[in-house]
């Protein structure tokens, strides 16, 4: 049986005035699982991103999206096909309540998602669904909370909600955990796991507890190519990857946290 790649891109080439940031990638996502970009800084793990969602046009190759070639496509129609990146729609309106920033990124329902500020009654018919969203990432209690009192990690679950509520077939998660303290990485990569379920997502992280506790497969990048892929076990030990890493990330890499 054929294996079922839901995003692919064939020798992935961005230029910047001679810089070549990304280098031929050849990137395969397979359906369902939860797939993990890592590499040293300055990897072109973001290049990549932004190519995918197409916030940068790639300089050569190609990007298919369930069988079909993206490649040319505008931002907005990326998400309408179900390609949703965790900060395109997680900027989170802090004087807003938890609630009434799901609801915003729920109006797409009502076909009023260009009419921002609707009267409550538009809005109240998405309650439910909101509220079931914010029970999905463990958010129901902190409902009427204005986003800006949140903790740090419950904003991020926020995003995620947000995130959700634009029904992503595709979830681009970039560095969902950076800044976090331990307690918070612990929930973030918990709900991350849960939200995985009939969907797909492709991360950038830097936690290498986190990859290795819920990625399916790793890709790791350095100086803009594909160094290694794979699970993370056998990743973790590839010379050319911990050569790559060197010094302390070696050691993470190798033991991480939680894992």
């Amino acid at each position: 049986m054929a294996e079922d790649f839901i995003l692919e891109t064939r020798n992935l080439v961005k230029e910047f005035k001679g810089f070549v940031a990304v280098n031929g990638v050849d990137l395969k996502v397979r359906r369902g699982h939860i797939h993990a970009l890592i590499g040293p800084n300055g990897a072109g793990k973001t290049t990549v991103f932004n190519l995918l969602t197409k916030f940068l046009a790639p300089t050569r190759g190609s990007i298919h999206f369930n069988d079909e070639d993206i490649t040319s496509a505008h931002p907005a129609q990326i998400a309408r096909r179900g390609i949703v990146r965790s900060f395109q729609i997680s900027a989170v309106f802090p004087h807003l309540s938890v609630l009434e920033n799901v609801r915003i990124a729920l109006q797409r329902m009502l076909n009023t998602s260009f009419h921002f500020w609707r009267s409550d009654r538009t809005l109240d018919a998405l309650n439910g669904r909101a509220l079931e969203l914010l029970a999905q990432v463990g958010l129901e209690s902190f409902a009427d909370m204005v986003a800006v009192e949140l903790p740090y990690g419950r904003k991020r679950a926020l995003e995620i909600a947000t995130t959700l509520a634009l029904e992503p077939e595709l979830m681009l998660l970039d560095e969902p955990t950076q800044g976090m303290g331990h307690e918070d990485v612990a929930l973030v990569r918990d709900l991350i796991k849960k939200v995985s379920a009939n969907r797909t997502v492709l991360m950038v992280e830097h936690n290498m507890g986190v990859v290795a506790g819920i990625s399916d497969t790793i890709t790791v990048l350095a100086r803009g190519a594909v160094l290694a892929e794979g699970a993370y076990d056998a990743v973790a030990v590839n010379p050319l990857v911990i050569e790559a890493y060197m010094g302390t990330e070696v050691e993470e890499l190798a033991s991480p946290a939680g894992h």
